[in-house]
């Protein structure tokens, strides 16, 4: 099913994304729309690390945690590029975020969230079982074993692997992720049936296509349904914030997107 928009808001309100599998679920992934920051970054910009008005970061964060699940509390982590997941059942926000790149819940009235700017925002949900969570996917916390671990404890809370079901938001595209000889051998030195997931460049490089490698780790940790929206954060600057095309452009610095999800 192809990603859709929520209608019916008012024109100051972000619109997230939502994937098909995940009906039924509180969750949206969003972009730069509706937000209130200004500048470089302006938008609906999430992440405190963007040089960002703190103020703003704020405000844009309330918009969507209404936009998902109104009243709820959030809890995001401290992201760190790695492999480790933490659970959680209430609100954690500032210097209390656990360093981990993914977060569990069966908490009802609790968003989990990560930021994102050209990484993989997944959201998983057991919606039988009550547990939902949120992963952040570069390529080393994807090739690390993220994803695999992140379905491991939402296991261990209840979930059974054969009911999760997962969305991939906005994630930088294999047109768009240019990588050289190097990083590919760091791959096949792991397992050489990943070459599926490099298409030819230019010469000394290749294509990398993350959404489609998360997607096969998804897969592999017993994920039976896997949604990608196929949203590329490079190639849209006017919807989606990139790490990678601000690096490009010379730009001070870049904002990051959200994606949240939780139970009701």
């Amino acid at each position: 099913m192809s990603p859709n928009r929520s209608r019916q808001v008012l024109a100051e309100e972000p619109a997230p994304y939502r994937a098909g599998v995940l009906d039924g679920v509180a969750h949206g992934f969003f972009g730069r729309e509706g937000g209130v920051s200004t500048g470089t970054v302006a938008g609906l910009q999430l992440g405190y690390g963007a040089e960002d008005d703190p103020e703003a970061v704020a405000e844009n964060r309330r918009r969507a945690i209404a936009a998902v699940l109104p009243g709820a509390q959030l809890a995001m982590p401290y992201q760190i590029h790695s492999a480790d997941v933490a659970t959680v059942s209430e609100p954690v926000e500032g210097d209390a975020r656990p360093r981990v790149d993914a977060l569990v819940t069966a908490t009802p009235g609790l968003l989990v969230g990560v930021v994102t700017a050209d990484c993989g925002p997944i959201l998983l949900a057991d919606a039988k079982a009550g547990v939902v969570a949120a992963t952040h996917a570069g390529w080393r916390g994807a090739k690390d074993g993220v994803l695999g671990n992140t379905v491991e404890t939402m296991v261990s809370l209840g979930a059974d692997r054969g009911r999760i079901v997962a969305a991939i938001g906005p994630t930088i595209a294999q047109a768009s992720y240019e990588v050289d000889a190097g990083f590919r051998d760091a791959f096949l030195a792991d397992d050489a049936a990943t070459q599926a997931f490099f298409a030819d460049g230019k010469p000394g490089h290749f294509q990398f296509d993350l959404p489609g490698f998360i997607a096969s780790r998804l897969h592999a940790a017993g994920v039976g349904q896997v949604e990608d929206l196929a949203l590329d954060t490079y190639a849209a600057p006017g919807a989606f914030y990139s790490f990678r095309r601000a690096t490009h452009r010379g730009e001070a610095t870049y904002g990051r997107q959200g994606a949240f999800i939780g139970l009701r």
